[in-house]
């Protein structure tokens, strides 16, 4: 038993250097620095926008703010964080409210809390910073769904038409507001009205309109044919 001691002592004080060495925990900081860039969060449900600005370490405490924003315009500020100090309580109002009347970060420095100032501007700075950037990628992006739709390709039928050589009736297809294509669905089974039909059509091609010339020996056909062209194009409008 006497071999044994020593040995414990010298396990024990191997342990030593690693509890003397551990690494620190201390996360105190003097020097004004910024977190990681702002988020937005979901819209809720007033389609309202909550963007959390980052965190500002300074020599008071971190201060962090969190701004809704409808549309554009600033309808609240909230702060996440903020320093533990009678000074700052007091600004904290006051801040608030020159952000909402101001609608930007270009207010005051509240006296007395100027480091909380300073670092609330650059909270919420960074808040309206990401907010304007998320409303012009949103206005881009339904700008490129609206020209997809103008540009998308579209097939209209137009009304039949009943004359005294038989019905009438044309389908009409646009690329945005361009005729691309022109297809008979109904028509007179006649010789005159056979040869009429893909003069009518590259015509209406050429023309991009209805305001397109009779065939002569088709008058009939080509008086229905416009007729129906006509409501198709009203109807793609």
């Amino acid at each position: 038993m006497k071999r044994a001691i020593p040995a414990l002592v010298l396990s024990a004080a191997a342990l030593v250097p690693v509890w003397r060495y551990a690494p620190s925990t201390d996360t105190t900081s003097t020097t004004t620095t910024a977190e990681p860039a702002p988020s937005a969060s979901a819209s809720t449900s007033s389609g309202a926008t909550v963007v959390t600005g980052p965190t500002i370490d300074t020599e008071k405490g971190p201060v962090q703010v969190q701004a809704t924003f409808q549309g554009e315009k600033i309808t609240a500020v909230k702060f996440l964080q903020q320093p533990d100090h009678p000074q700052t309580e007091a600004a904290v109002p006051v801040l608030i409210e020159e952000t909402l009347t101001a609608q930007s970060a270009d207010i005051d420095t509240v006296s007395g809390a100027t480091i909380t100032s300073d670092a609330y501007r650059e909270s919420l700075q960074a808040a309206i910073d990401e907010n304007e950037k998320s409303e012009a990628s949103s206005d881009s992006a339904s700008g490129d769904s609206e020209a997809t739709k103008e540009n998308a390709s579209r097939t209209v039928a137009g009304p039949t038409v009943g004359t005294s050589k038989g019905d009438v009736q044309v389908q009409v297809t646009f690329e945005g507001d361009e005729i691309t294509a022109v297809e008979m669905l109904k028509q007179p089974n006649h010789p005159q009205t056979e040869a009429a039909v893909p003069v009518l059509i590259k015509e209406t091609l050429t023309a991009q309109s209805a305001d397109i010339d009779t065939v002569s020996g088709a008058t009939i056909t080509s008086d229905g044919y416009r007729e129906s062209l006509q409501a198709a194009i009203d109807a793609k409008a």
